[in-house]
Formats: structure tokens, sequence, C-alpha cells
């Protein structure tokens, strides 16, 4: 499910807490992104939805310009819009560009299995749980959805970063709080340069009753 969404901080009375943010900034800075100066790729692109499969090419230069070509349009829409999300959370960018933007703070005093949970004062009301400076979970609200992001496990880079390699992701209805999907994730790479790519891309998702397996898979990788 592609989501776009806006960051900036909004006005909170709460304080910022040192230790929050040096917990969160270690994390930020041990999560794989594409580097500084990365002008994107181009790569051959097959997808396959629920046993149809097309194929066709990909550029990427950045999360907002992103070019599908693939005869069937529903399928390129949907593909341009899952690998423009992989961009947005891929492309380079500091910590003050992104949560170090907003107000943090630090819930102490809960043993979790999956970390200590930070706080970002944004207008989305998100927190997050981080365990040996790897982000651990992602809780978002956007409007008419709310989901949780559990990372289930990280290759580490030629950076030594983590690069996460599968994820679930549950969606719930913020009125009444009743799961309505969840999606699974599970994602290769390939080292190419000093950038590494997706290789391919596996989402099952559960919405409304059925199941739903779509895959990406990239190869042929051209930087730019």
């Amino acid at each position: 499910m592609a989501m776009t969404y806006s960051k900036e901080p909004p006005p909170t009375d709460a304080q910022d807490d040192p230790e929050a943010r040096e917990l969160l900034r270690r994390a930020f800075e041990k999560t794989a992104r594409w580097p500084a100066d990365f002008k994107g790729f181009a790569a051959d692109l097959t997808v396959n939805v629920d046993g149809k499969e097309v194929a066709g090419t990909v550029t990427i230069k950045s999360a907002q310009d992103v070019a599908v070509s693939i005869a069937d349009a529903e399928i390129q829409k949907w593909a341009a819009g899952t690998i423009g999300m992989i961009a947005v959370h891929r492309g380079p960018r500091t910590f003050d560009q992104s949560d170090g933007k907003s107000v943090l703070t630090l819930d102490r005093g809960t043993v979790h299995p999956l970390g200590q949970t930070i706080r970002i004062h944004d207008a989305l009301k998100s927190h997050y749980r981080v365990k040996d400076d790897r982000i651990t979970q992602i809780n978002r609200t956007m409007g008419p959805m709310k989901f949780t992001i559990n990372v289930e496990d990280s290759a580490i880079t030629a950076d030594n970063r983590y690069l996460t390699t599968r994820y679930s992701v549950y969606y719930f209805s913020p009125q009444d709080g009743h799961l309505t999907n969840v999606e699974s994730f599970t994602d290769a790479h390939v080292r190419v340069g000093q950038a590494d790519l997706p290789a391919s891309r596996r989402i099952i998702s559960a919405e409304n009753g059925t199941v739903s397996v779509k895959t990406l898979t990239f190869t042929n990788h051209r930087l730019l």
C-alpha cells in the first residue's frame, strides 16, 4: 500500500528528551540508505500479481520521479506506487531532515521484547520502538488509517548498517481499533557500486477475506 504524508512537526508542550534524541539518532544512522550523491538507477522489471505476470522497465531518480513502463495500466500504477515507497524509505536524508525535526520523548520503565518506546511529536502521532541501535517497530495514524510496522529481519550492509529484509504491516481502524488488513513484505537486495538496490520484493496481503501475493523482480541494474 503506497503511502505519502507530511511529517512537519505541529506545536507541542512536550519537552524534548536528549536521551530519546540520542537513541533515535543512533538508530537512524545505523539504517541503510542510498548514498548522498545517489542519482538513481534503471532496471528491467517483472511484476507478478496473483499469477498474472508482466515485464517492463523502471527508472528511479527519486521518490517523486519513478517511471515504470509496463503494458498493463493497473499493474503499472501499483508498481510505480510501491517502488516509489521503496525510494521514500531508502532515499538519502539526514536525521535532522527527518524525525529529528520533531520533539522526541522516551517512555521509561517498560521492558518490551522490541525495545524502548520513543514518541515523535508529529502530525501522525508516531511512536517507534528501538532496540540495539535498530528501529524495530513504527506506529503512525494517517486520517482514516492507523498502522504498525514490525521489523522482523535485517541484513548488514557493506557499510555496517541495517537493511530490512522482512517486515509486516498491520492496519487498524482508528475509530474502533479493529484490524482491517495485514501485509507481509520480503525483500532482497543487490550491491551496485556504493548502493544496495532492490532485487526483489514479495508482498502477501490479506484484505476483505482474500489473500493476494504480488512480486516485483529487478534485474540488469544500471546506475544513472
